[in-house]
């Protein structure tokens, strides 16, 4: 018998089928051919080596293919449509497709995404899986710090613009230019000996804007984005701890209930 509210409970060979994917060895022999299979694309991007050994390697990469198609095929049989309720699932059965798509009729270039495979190991390693939730976590927050740097480009872009644009019109000639300009001072990449001291050489005081926008952009606002990421990295790490606590708690009482209904069977079956 079933709840009305419950989907119904899986088949024993389902429920086997889904313990089997769950093991740790499964697990990491699909991680290892999804390592091994990254290997082959890469291999297969070069002239020398296809030409060698060409069919071996399409052998290899089809090889690949057959195991990722059986694991899906498995995981819907053993999950059924709660199989698509995780975004993880539905990333590899879109990646899957997607590999299976013949190199025919202009679609070479889609077949090419097949090394997107790669990010597969993702959502087989718990630690790669807490990284990208993190991240994912974090773009909301991340957009709010995205706009208040870009209002903070605007504003020195167009200030270097008025400042520096007469004399320096390839860096600072107009508001993309001094945009641009901006952002490499920004990363730090040759700022101080290939645009700062140049301009000081026109502009003495011209460090106190360059040295203001490098305190402002570089030391606070990315700070601030890595604050946010590695929050959202934590908080990741805590809900799945939680989960699983949950899980096992759930299991224990299950344990329990389990044995009280069998204590209470025998003292009725001894009365």
């Amino acid at each position: 018998m079933t709840d009305r509210n419950n989907t119904t409970a899986p088949s024993p060979m389902r429920a086997r089928v889904g313990r089997f994917l769950d093991r740790t060895a499964v697990q990491n022999t699909v991680l290892g051919v999804i390592l091994f299979n990254a290997i082959v694309l890469g291999l297969e991007t070069s002239d020398a080596v296809m030409a060698e050994a060409g069919p071996l390697i399409v052998a290899l990469d089809t090889a690949c293919l057959t195991v990722f198609v059986i694991e899906i095929g498995l995981k819907l049989y053993a999950r059924g449509l709660d199989f698509f309720r995780r975004g993880w699932n539905i990333f590899d059965f879109v990646i899957v497709g997607i590999s299976m798509v013949p190199a025919a009729q202009g679609l070479t270039v889609l077949r090419a995404l097949r090394i997107l495979r790669l990010l597969r190991v993702v959502s087989v390693a718990p630690s790669l899986r807490r990284v990208v939730e993190g991240l994912v976590n974090a773009l909301p927050g991340m957009g709010s710090v995205f706009v208040l740097m870009g209002m903070i480009f605007y504003i020195g872009a167009v200030m270097a613009t008025k400042l520096f644009g007469d004399a320096f019109p390839d860096w600072f000639g107009t508001l993309g230019r001094s945009g641009y300009t901006l952002f490499q001072i920004m990363t730090l990449e040759s700022w101080s000996m290939g645009i700062v001291r140049p301009v000081m050489e026109v502009y003495p005081y011209a460090w106190l804007f360059f040295v203001t926008f490098i305190m402002v952009t570089t030391f606070a606002v990315v700070n601030l984005l890595v604050g946010l990421i590695v929050n959202s990295m934590q908080d990741a790490h805590h809900e799945e701890t939680n989960e699983a606590t949950g899980t096992y708690r759930d299991e224990v009482l299950a344990r329990l209930a389990a044995i009280e209904e069998r204590l209470s069977d025998r003292d009725r079956g001894g009365k």
